[in-house]
């Protein structure tokens, strides 16, 4: 790759660590997009051996590059994600992609062309760590940061994909729970406070 491809498409990239998303961490801020995308890699990595069947590397290259297109975007949270919103982002993932040389924009087409289809148990894993990393940085926010519509998102988003397979099933139901208790404690100090 042409040294100055890849400090292009680097420049690019630092956009992710500047636009946010919708969520907040845990210490009162907006998460960036960079930071789901780490935590998306770091999650794959940590249950690779779960799935030895699985290209798991290709499973990371995915929620490495999944979001790139939100560098140009900015990111719209998936209650918000319009069919038009849609193909403008894939139509910035095809710009983004004109950034790289040869086998690099193939493979991150194929990566994306593979991710939307959602035909392989790579691409299918990969939309299933999306959602629960989504759910889990809800859980670790604030609740007083949750729109009204989250509280269902919480217990719905990602749950009937994550059944597909053992680990991640068990996984999101953990993380179900947490939801829960996370709801059920505002709703006791609630109750508190109204006697």
């Amino acid at each position: 790759m042409h040294e100055e491809s890849v400090l292009k498409f680097l420049k690019l990239s630092e956009q992710l660590k500047c636009n946010t998303r919708h969520c907040e961490t845990s210490s009162g801020r907006k998460e960036s997009v960079a930071e789901h995308c780490f935590r998306l890699v770091l999650f794959a990595w940590l249950l690779k051996d779960d799935f030895p069947d699985l290209d798991m590397e290709k499973v990371m290259h995915m929620c490495l590059i999944h979001d790139m297109g939100e560098a140009v975007t900015g990111d719209i949270p998936c209650f918000e994600k319009t069919d038009e919103a849609r193909a403008v982002e894939g139509s910035e993932i095809r710009n983004i992609a004109e950034m790289l040389d040869g086998s690099r924009r193939q493979e991150f087409l194929n990566l994306h062309r593979e991710m939307d289809e959602n035909v392989t148990e790579e691409a299918r894993l990969f939309h299933v760590l999306d959602k629960m990393e989504a759910v889990i940085q809800h859980n670790e926010s604030d609740l007083s940061t949750w729109l009204p519509l989250e509280y269902d998102l919480q217990m719905t988003y990602g749950v009937e994909e994550a059944r597909e397979f053992a680990v991640t099933g068990k996984l999101r139901d953990l993380v179900l729970e947490e939801s829960r208790k996370k709801i059920m404690e505002k709703e006791r100090k609630i109750e508190k406070a109204g006697v």
